[in-house]
C-alpha cells in the first residue's frame, strides 16, 4: 500500500541547502514526489511505503542541515497523485511567511578547496556552497532563489550550472554559486589613482583571472604591511583594516575615523593565534569557530600578551575583541599577513556601516588609503556580532551578522496574538516585529541621533516587513516623548489605542522574562525581582532612572528600590564630561572640602566649578538621575581615571579595567578587604514611599582612600564590591517582603563582567534564582523585544478584564 502526504516545514529552511537535503533523503528512502520553496516555508509532496515514509519524515527533523532550524512540521494525508520520481520544483508564492538564514561563515570544505591548487576555485574569493556563504545580506525577496538575490546579475557558467543542478554535488541549488569565470570579482582602488580589477567578462582563462585576483590580494597585503588603512568590502558592509601591531597605523585609523578611546576589534588567523593574546577557554573557542564567527570579547593573557598589540587597539582595557576570518577573501588576506589585523566597521563614529561601493568611496574616502571592492551588491547592512562568556553563560553585546534575522520566540500570553512592532531605544537601536510565535529582532542599527542611522532603521524595517509579510497593528515604544523612535511612532497614521508606551527599565526586565517564558523556565504571569542598571531611561516621575529594582511581570511593575538621585548638571554635557558628575556628587553630599576633592575641583577650574555650583543651587538644567551608569561615571572621574569621555560608557569601562592587575589579568588583591567592606557600603533609606540605596558612605570611603594614597585599582575593586553587596542586600530584603525568589538582571551596566558575574554569584549564594538575557544583549539592544512582550501581556490583560466585566 502506498501512502501520500503533504509535508509543510516551517522555520529556517531556505538558504541552508534544505531542498537538496530533502531530495537526497527522498531518493534514499525510495520516496516519490516533489519539494519546493514557498513564501511560507518548504512544501513536500511525498508518496511511498508507509514505513519508509515514516522514516523519511523522522529524518527531515532528525538529520536536517546544520544551519537549518525547524520550527514546525505539519503532515497531512492527501490523495495519491502517482509520482514516478522525486523532483525539485520552482519556488511558488503562497500566503504566509518563512524564515531566512543569517549569513554563514565559510565552511571547512570550501576552505579546503580555496587552498587546493588542483581545484578550479583555488583562491576564488567568493567560494561558497549550500553550507556557507552570504544569505540575508543578498536577499531582497522570498522565496529564496537566485533571482531574488543580488547574485541574479551573475549568470552561471556551464560548470557552475552543472554543479547547481547535480543532486550529488555540494552546490546543488546553492544560490550564490559562482567561480572565477562567472561570479563576483575584486577591484582595488588606491588613493594615488592606481586601479586593479578582475574582469571575468573579458574571456580570459581561469588561470589568468586567478592571477589577477591573487595580485590584487597580494597588493592589499603589501599595503597593510606598509601601515596603510584599507577599506575591505565584506558580507554586510565594509571593514576598515590595518596592522594591529603598528601603532602609527592604528593611530591614523583612529584619527581619520574619529574613533577615540573606543576599543577596536581584531582578526587573527586561527584560535592558536587568539590564544597567544588572550585567555581562551573551550566555550570561547567554540564561539570563535562557530558558523556565526562573531567578535568574542576575551580577557587578556597578561602583560606579555598586551605587548603583542599596538598601543591604541584596546588601551587600558582587560578585554580584546577578537574574531576569525569568515569569508574566503578574509582567509586569503590572513594567509598573506603575519600579524593580526584591526577590522573595525567601515564608518565614521556613530554612522551606519557603509555597504555600497560608491557610498563607501564617498563616506570613507578621507579614512582609507585604498579600497578593496567587489561587484556583488550588499542588500542589507550588517555589523559583526559581539559576544562574551561570563562565568559559564554566553552573553550578547551586539547581535547582528550570523544571528539576525533568526527569530526569537515570543511567548503567548493568551488570546489571539496581534502583530506587534517594538521600535526600541534611541541608542544601540533595534526593532522587533512579532507575530506569534516569531519575534524578528533586527540587527544592531546604531544610534538614531545620526540621520543616516535613522534612515537605515526605516529602510531595514521596510525590508523585514516585506520579506516576512508582517504588518503590525500595534506599536510599542518608549514612554520618553523625546526618544527619536517614539517620535517616529507619533508621525505614523496610528490611533492612540494602537500605541503602547513602555517604561524603559520595565522593557529591559520584560525582555529577560519573555525569553525565559518562551524557554519554559518561567510562568507567563510569574513575578520576579528585576534589577535594571544602565545610563538613562525616562521614569514615571519625569526624572531619569537607571538604578532600579522592580517587582514585575511582563504586564506591570512597581518600583521597589532605586539608587539615590544624583544631579546631572548640564544634562547630556555631563555624560560627555564625567568630571561634572563627580563634582555634582561632591556638592550634593557636602564633600567639596575633603582633601581628595581638590583634584576634581582643579580639573574643572574655579570658574566652571562656581558655575556648576550655582546651576545646582538654582536648579538650572540640573536633571536628577538614579542611573547606575552615571554613578560609575562619577566614580571614574573622581579617581581621575576618565574625566572627559570620548563615548558613552568609556568612564565605567576604564573604571572596571582599573581594578585588574595587568600581570595576571585578575582583580588586584585586597589585603584589607574586611576592613574596607565596613567603610565601602551603601545605606538603605526611605523618602516617602521610595526605598533608596544611598552611596554616600562609599564615596566618602573612596575619598579617604585617595587621600591616604590607596591605588585606584583597590578603590575601584572596593567600589564594585560595595555596589554588588548593596544590590544583593536590597534583593534579599525585597524577596523577604514579597516571597519572590527569582531575580532578573538587565541593562547596559551588566556589560561589566565583574558586576554581572559577582552579583549573580552573590544572589545565588542567598538562595535566589538568577535569570539573564539569553539570545539578545542586556544593553538597549533588548529593548524592542521587551517592548513587544509588555504590549502583548498588557493586551491579554485587557482582554481578560473585558471578559470578566462582560461575565458580571
Amino acid at each position: 500500500m502506498i501512502r501520500s502526504v503533504h509535508i509543510h516545514v516551517q522555520g529556517i529552511v531556505q538558504g541552508v541547502g534544505f531542498r537538496p537535503f530533502v531530495y537526497r533523503l527522498a531518493r534514499r528512502n525510495l520516496i516519490c514526489g516533489t519539494v519546493r520553496n514557498g513564501t511560507d516555508g518548504v512544501h513536500i509532496e511525498a508518496e511511498g511505503e508507509p514505513a519508509l515514509l515514516e522514516g523519511f519524515i523522522a529524518e527531515i527533523s532528525g538529520s536536517a542541515p546544520s544551519a537549518a532550524r525547524i520550527a514546525s512540521i505539519d503532515v497531512e494525508d492527501v490523495p495519491l497523485r502517482g509520482f514516478s520520481e522525486f523532483t525539485i520544483l520552482q519556488s511558488e508564492s503562497v500566503p504566509g511567511r518563512t524564515q531566512v538564514s543569517a549569513d554563514i561563515a565559510t565552511c571547512s570544505n570550501c576552505i579546503a578547496e580555496l587552498f587546493d591548487e588542483r581545484d578550479r576555485r583555488f583562491h576564488y574569493p567568493f567560494i561558497n556552497c549550500t553550507d556557507c556563504g552570504p544569505r540575508f545580506t543578498i536577499i531582497d525577496a522570498l522565496p529564496y532563489d537566485r533571482s531574488s538575490t543580488s547574485m541574479r546579475e551573475f549568470e552561471m557558467c556551464d560548470e557552475c550550472a552543472s554543479e547547481y543542478f547535480d543532486v550529488a554535488d555540494r552546490r546543488f541549488h546553492a544560490q550564490p554559486d559562482a567561480c572565477f569565470k562567472c561570479g563576483p570579482a575584486l577591484r582595488l582602488d588606491e588613493m594615488d589613482g592606481t586601479t586593479m580589477d578582475v574582469d571575468f567578462a573579458c574571456g580570459a582563462s581561469i588561470e589568468t583571472l586567478r592571477e589577477r585576483s591573487d595580485t590584487i590580494i597580494e597588493r592589499t597585503a603589501e599595503l597593510l604591511r606598509d601601515g596603510k588603512v584599507v577599506a575591505i568590502k565584506g558580507l554586510g558592509g565594509y571593514h576598515l583594516a590595518c596592522d594591529a601591531t603598528n601603532e602609527s597605523a592604528v593611530t591614523a585609523l583612529r584619527e581619520r575615523k574619529h574613533r577615540y578611546g573606543k576599543p577596536l576589534a581584531i582578526m587573527v588567523r586561527d584560535t592558536d593565534a587568539a590564544a597567544e593574546i588572550c585567555l581562551l577557554g573551550e566555550q570561547e573557542r567554540g564561539l570563535l569557530e562557530s558558523s556565526a564567527r562573531p567578535i568574542v570579547l576575551l580577557e587578556r593573557e597578561g602583560a606579555d600578551a598586551e605587548a603583542a598589540l599596538a598601543r591604541g587597539v584596546a588601551d587600558d582595557l582587560h578585554e580584546v575583541g577578537i574574531m576569525l576570518p569568515y569569508t574566503p577573501l578574509q582567509h586569503l588576506i590572513m594567509a598573506r599577513v603575519e600579524f593580526p589585523l584591526v577590522m573595525t566597521s567601515g564608518n565614521l563614529t556613530d554612522e551606519p556601516i557603509a555597504s555600497g561601493n560608491d557610498e563607501a568611496h564617498r563616506r570613507l574616502g578621507n579614512i582609507a588609503d585604498a579600497f578593496l571592492d567587489n561587484n556583488r551588491e550588499i542588500l542589507s547592512k550588517y555589523d559583526d556580532s559581539v559576544l562574551r562568556i561570563v562565568g559559564d553563560r554566553r552573553t550578547f553585546v551586539r547581535r547582528a551578522r550570523g544571528y539576525a534575522p533568526v527569530p526569537l520566540e515570543m511567548p503567548r500570553f493568551g488570546g489571539d496574538p496581534a502583530c506587534i512592532l517594538g521600535v526600541g531605544a534611541e541608542q544601540k537601536s533595534t526593532f522587533c516585529l512579532s507575530s506569534w510565535p516569531d519575534a524578528f529582532v533586527s540587527q544592531h542599527l546604531g544610534d538614531l541621533e545620526d540621520a543616516d542611522s535613522m534612515e537605515n532603521w526605516i529602510d531595514t524595517l521596510a525590508l523585514y516587513k516585506r520579506l516576512f509579510k508582517l504588518e503590525p497593528t500595534v506599536v510599542a515604544c518608549d514612554m520618553h516623548p523625546e526618544c527619536l523612535s517614539t517620535k517616529w511612532v507619533g508621525e505614523q497614521d496610528l490611533s492612540e489605542s494602537q500605541i503602547v508606551r513602555v517604561q524603559h527599565h520595565h522593557a529591559h526586565i520584560a525582555s529577560v522574562l519573555a525569553e525565559h517564558i518562551a524557554a519554559g523556565s518561567l510562568g507567563a504571569d510569574e513575578r520576579v525581582i528585576g534589577i535594571a542598571l544602565d545610563g538613562t531611561g525616562y521614569g514615571e516621575d519625569g526624572k531619569l532612572w537607571g538604578g532600579e529594582l522592580l517587582v514585575c511581570n511582563c504586564a506591570e511593575y512597581t518600583r521597589a528600590f532605586h539608587l539615590a538621585y544624583q544631579p546631572l548638571i548640564g544634562g547630556a554635557a555631563a555624560i560627555k564630561h564625567p568630571v561634572r558628575i563627580a563634582y555634582a556628587m561632591l556638592l550634593r553630599y557636602g564633600l567639596t572640602d575633603h582633601p581628595a576633592a581638590k583634584a576634581t575641583f582643579d580639573a574643572l577650574g574655579e570658574e566652571q566649578a562656581t558655575v556648576l555650583a550655582q546651576m545646582l543651587e538654582k536648579g538650572i538644567n540640573a536633571i536628577e538621575t538614579s542611573a547606575a551608569g552615571r554613578l560609575f561615571d562619577g566614580m571614574s572621574a573622581l579617581l581621575g581615571i576618565c574625566r572627559d569621555a570620548e563615548f558613552d560608557g568609556q568612564a565605567p569601562m576604564l573604571l572596571e579595567a582599573a581594578m585588574y592587575d595587568p600581570s595576571t589579568n585578575e582583580p588586584v588583591r585586597d589585603d584589607r578587604e574586611a576592613e574596607a567592606a565596613q567603610r565601602y557600603r551603601f545605606e538603605q533609606s526611605r523618602n516617602g514611599t521610595d526605598l533608596i540605596i544611598e552611596p554616600r558612605p562609599t564615596i566618602i570611603a573612596a575619598l579617604d582612600d585617595m587621600a591616604a594614597g590607596v591605588s585606584n585599582a583597590l578603590i575601584s575593586l572596593r567600589f564594585h564590591r560595595a555596589l554588588v553587596g548593596a544590590l544583593a542586600q536590597a534583593c534579599m530584603t525585597c524577596s523577604e517582603q514579597t516571597g519572590i525568589g527569582t531575580v532578573a538582571l538587565s541593562g547596559g551596566v551588566f556589560m561589566n563582567r565583574f558586576v554581572m558575574q559577582n552579583l549573580t554569584e552573590a544572589l545565588e549564594s542567598l538562595g535566589l534564582r538568577v535569570l539573564t538575557n539569553i539570545d539578545i544583549p542586556a544593553n538597549d539592544g533588548c529593548i524592542s523585544y521587551g517592548q513587544v512582550a509588555v504590549a502583548a501581556a498588557r493586551m491579554e490583560g485587557t482582554i481578560r478584564r473585558t471578559a470578566a466585566t462582560a461575565a458580571r
